[in-house]
């Protein structure tokens, strides 16, 4: 697949995934339809949500293989939509290429497609660096048109430079990992390395399970094991009170937040996706939305089109500087440690 996925939006803005594909810098996150613990609706009123979505410009879409494929089948023929996807390999395995064919054929299935959009490539293990055949055997499905991008997925900075160096030049696009105000790893290391090879960053977690907006904004904090609270926000309660700090700093964030929005007119998520955004080794940030149920269209095509001053970055500095997360790369470890 190639092409530019435009969306009607003057001020919407795209970055270069590859040398023939230019995407929106939004993406929509499908993993909350992947289990109703973050509450689902019924199928047809996803298929209309999804379909707002894409009427509105946001054409790039993260996982829910299924759900997406069966969607685009709906539309027509003049309707580019971009999936991307995941491999995950969380045991010990020998990469061949029948296994490793058979990884990207069930996805082109699931996806009801020819090729792969984008393949996001997670390794868990490593101490095995199984990782580099596997990749290497993507790269060659990549030639043949089986993928139309190969990225990685919660992959450190020495790894992704060691990936890197050794497939060559325009064989990764894309690392996915999370970055926010609250989880800035990604300043310490990672920057230098999408520099170095000229790829991008693919980012999660930028709202922290919807924890930087007006809903929490002088709120006590809730508790963790509240039946109200969805997975994503269990696992972002737990950094913004333990690694990363406190809830009295985090108030104090919404509060700068806050003054910043009112001063362009915006959200407090507005202002907390920006910031992400204007980082130049940013290539998009992935906005998880349960649709049909808790949908933000309108607020975030608002992101475009303004970049934060010099004066906004210093106030939201001071707070963070309050905190300790310059201190995460250490307590935490590199992007995606957590998970390992």
């Amino acid at each position: 697949m190639s092409g530019v996925f435009r969306s009607p939006s003057s001020d919407s803005e795209f970055f270069r995934l590859s040398s023939s594909i230019i995407l929106p810098r939004i993406w929509i996150g499908l993993w909350q339809l992947s289990s109703n613990a973050w509450g689902t609706a019924p199928l047809p009123r996803i298929r209309e949500a999804m379909a707002r979505h894409v009427e509105m410009g946001y054409t790039a879409f993260g996982n829910a293989e299924i759900h997406f494929g069966q969607f685009r089948q709906t539309l027509s023929p003049n309707q580019a939509v971009f999936g991307a996807t995941k491999w995950c390999v969380f045991s010990d395995i020998e990469p061949s290429q029948k296994l490793v064919e058979a990884a990207v054929k069930d996805r082109m299935e699931r996806m009801q497609s020819d090729r792969v959009d984008l393949l996001q490539f997670h390794w868990q293990n490593y101490s095995d660096r199984g990782y580099l055949k596997a990749l290497e055997i993507l790269q060659s499905l990549k030639t043949k048109g089986w993928i139309s991008a190969l990225g990685l997925c919660n992959f450190d900075s020495i790894r992704t430079d060691e990936i890197c160096t050794q497939l060559g030049p325009g064989v990764i696009s894309s690392n996915q990992v999370q970055f926010s105000l609250i989880d800035t790893r990604p300043l310490h290391g990672m920057a230098d390395v999408c520099e170095k090879h000229n790829i991008r960053i693919v980012c999660y977690g930028v709202l922290c399970g919807g924890f930087l907006s007006e809903a929490w904004l002088n709120k006590p904090m809730p508790d963790r094991y509240s039946n109200k609270l969805t997975p994503s926000q269990r696992k972002y309660l737990d950094m913004i009170t333990g690694a990363w700090g406190d809830w009295s700093i985090f108030q104090d964030l919404l509060r700068t937040l806050r003054t910043i929005g009112d001063s362009y007119g915006l959200s407090i998520s507005n202002i907390a996706t920006r910031w992400v955004l204007d980082h130049a080794f940013v290539g998009a940030v992935i906005i998880g939305t349960r649709l049909g149920i808790s949908e933000h269209i309108k607020d975030n095509e608002r992101v475009y089109g303004f970049k934060l001053s010099d004066d906004d970055n210093a106030a939201l500095e001071a707070v963070l500087d309050r905190s300790n997360g310059r201190r995460l790369i250490s307590s935490i470890g590199d992007c995606g440690a957590e998970y390992r």
